[in-house]
């Protein structure tokens, strides 16, 4: 009797992961790590951002200063380039006690406590621009953090476990951002029946800051990829300098090494050019015909994160059943 070829039915029943596999991956160690440092990463974003600006509209803080608050969200476009600097240099300390990841991660977790803990403090009429400077902090520690987790997940997640690694990753991020916003001004609105405004707003952010000590426990819980320790072992002699080149060469040159990559490229730009223009039309597009703020603000905290965490979690549960080009077009 011969072996079954290799793309018949029975041998492709035989290698594809069964539904329940598919379901019990969310469950694994792994994954559940990276769905808490999600959780890590999406909490500060809104903190620098919109509840920040509805702190401010509130406090009496003219238009033009509130729209210049905008540039504050800089550091998350352009953490790429201190990427390769996380990535080669060591943090006193944090690296020799916990590695190479969970000692960026534990070090930047720290900041954005601190950086959090520091815009608390701050008075939105009275010294804007320490506000502004607090909110920086918090965007640069917060992007900084992105980096981390970022390498942290692909080096700790086998292949098959990626993509439910990247659904975990997207839900408890939006998650985390629901936190950041609904949920730090019902926050806000229970501290001030029992302190003047002012106040309220500070307690309500020095919750948030507690709220990210969720992601340390994560990070000192886990383990250091063991893909993280081989590339430390390897280039422990080098400089620092040297390792913070080959960091930046070694990231753009093994992705243009890769097959088809300027495809890739052109794929990953187009698949978010109609997102971007649709994102920024989508608000005057639902008051022009006819609904109000409050419906726009319910469809997108409500209907909106219910359909981002089913798409995401639908999405990893498919590209672990089928190949990655048939997940795609479904």
């Amino acid at each position: 009797m011969t072996a079954p070829d290799a793309t018949s039915p029975a041998a492709t029943s035989a290698t594809s992961p069964s539904w329940r596999d598919s379901l019990a991956v969310y469950l694994q160690p792994r994954v559940l790590i990276v769905l808490f440092l999600g959780f890590s990463s999406g909490l500060p974003l809104a903190l620098s951002g919109s509840t920040l600006l509805v702190w401010m509209a509130e406090a009496g803080v003219d238009l033009g200063t509130i729209g210049l608050f905008a540039l504050v969200g800089t550091p998350y476009t352009l953490k790429f380039l201190w990427a390769p600097l996380v990535d080669a240099l060591h943090v006193p300390f944090f690296t020799h006690a916990f590695g190479r990841r969970r000692g960026w991660l534990v070090f930047a977790q720290l900041l954005l406590i601190g950086a959090i803990l520091l815009l608390a403090l701050t008075d939105p009429a009275r010294s804007p621009l320490l506000v502004a400077l607090g909110a920086l902090l918090v965007a640069t520690m917060s992007s900084t953090q992105d980096i981390v987790v970022d390498a942290f997940r692909v080096e700790s997640l086998p292949e098959s476990e990626q993509a439910a690694g990247m659904a975990a990753y997207v839900a408890a991020y939006r998650i985390g951002m629901l936190v950041s916003t609904a949920g730090a001004l019902f926050i806000v609105t229970g501290f001030e029946a029992i302190v003047p405004r002012g106040a309220a707003w500070m307690w309500g952010y020095v919750v948030m800051a507690a709220l990210v000590l969720i992601g340390t426990v994560t990070a000192l819980a886990a383990t250091e990829p063991a893909q993280s320790a081989r590339a430390e072992a390897a280039t422990q002699d080098e400089g620092a300098l040297t390792r913070v080149f080959h960091a930046a060469l070694g990231a753009f040159s093994e992705f243009l090494s890769r097959k088809e990559a300027w495809v890739v490229l052109a794929f990953v730009v187009l698949f978010k050019f109609t997102d971007a223009f649709s994102g920024n039309m989508t608000v005057p597009f639902v008051i022009d015909i006819g609904f109000t703020r409050n419906d726009y603000a319910v469809i997108v905290k409500g209907v909106g994160i219910i359909a981002t965490l089913a798409g995401g979690f639908a999405g990893g549960f498919v590209a672990r059943r089928y190949s990655l080009a048939t997940s795609l077009w479904i």
